[in-house]
């Protein structure tokens, strides 16, 4: 009975805190969950802006063709020229290579690009020139 009395002699007293050791497993749990979360995150973060980009080219592949089908070719056409047919066209899309019958569109968010080649082609993740 002497371990009974100690114990509610000690509870009794009101040892509030933690131990070092317990500080320590709390620190250790934290800097595990934070080696697993950061890299999942920075992952997550760079599919994001390639998607993004691809989203961006895709979406300005319709004010290209519009671009062909008011004048009949593809020389002379421009971001300005093409933010005119759209006017919601993102900011990160760029005109590349642009002949009679072919043209290029790029995307570029944070380091991650995207690229079309036209008419008829896919998006890709190399940008075009």
């Amino acid at each position: 009975m002497d371990l009974v009395s100690k114990l509610r002699k000690r509870l009794a007293a009101d040892e509030g805190g933690f131990t070092l050791i317990e500080l320590l497993v709390v620190l250790v749990i934290i800097g595990i969950l934070l080696a697993i979360a950061v890299p999942s995150y920075l992952g997550f973060k760079d599919r994001a802006n390639q998607r993004a980009a691809q989203s961006n080219v895709r979406a300005a592949v319709p004010s290209a063709e519009a671009y062909y089908s008011d004048n009949g070719y593809y020389t002379g056409m421009t971001v300005a020229a093409l933010k005119a047919i759209d006017s919601g066209l993102s900011s990160t899309v760029a005109v590349g290579t642009v002949t009679a019958s072919t043209y290029c569109l790029k995307a570029t968010v944070s380091t991650k690009s995207a690229g079309f080649i036209g008419p008829g082609g896919t998006v890709s993740t190399v940008a075009c020139t």
